[in-house]
């Protein structure tokens, strides 16, 4: 099974995909990581000297090369925001949208080195933010209130899927 977990940046897709992935004993990718590893350079050198356009290419090109194999795969913020790469994921696997109010994830992610944080306010932030929630509730299989420690919404992703049964 594949598991492709959604959410805003700052959601907690990798920490919560690292602790699924280890409770069901199966492969984690980061997708971003992925990405980097592949391009041979951090995301923030690929914005800059490619632009996002390319980033988002590099996003399809990863969710195709990770779609079908089993683990769980933490995607970027904006990896579901293209139509094609949810078709891919709800085709080869389980979506789950990680659902955190932006003032969590604000708090994890204003002082990163993140391009969209970079360039963006507060307020054009919550924009992008609000503006995206719809797009990964349409996109995904399953929503999940990801407020309580990454333990609980483990927890809740294995019942919610009915894996594991405890």
């Amino acid at each position: 099974m594949t598991i492709f977990l959604c959410g805003f940046m700052g959601c907690g897709k990798s920490t919560i995909g690292q602790k699924l992935a280890k409770k069901l004993n199966c492969p984690f990718t980061d997708m971003d990581s992925y990405i980097e590893e592949q391009a041979g350079m951090r995301i923030p050198e690929i914005f800059a000297k490619h632009g996002e356009a390319h980033f988002r290419d590099l996003e399809t090109k990863a969710i195709r090369e990770l779609a079908g194999q089993p683990g769980v795969i933490a995607c970027g913020g904006g990896a579901m925001l293209r139509e094609e790469n949810a078709k891919i994921a709800r085709e080869n696997g389980t979506v789950v949208f990680l659902d955190v109010p932006f003032r969590m994830c604000y708090q994890r992610i204003s002082q990163t080195d993140r391009p969209i944080v970079q360039r963006s306010t507060r307020q054009e932030l919550q924009a992008i933010y609000q503006k995206r929630q719809g797009i990964y509730r349409r996109h995904s299989n399953y929503r999940i209130e990801a407020i309580h420690t990454p333990a609980q919404t483990v927890q809740e992703i294995t019942e919610t899927l009915g894996l594991l049964a405890e």
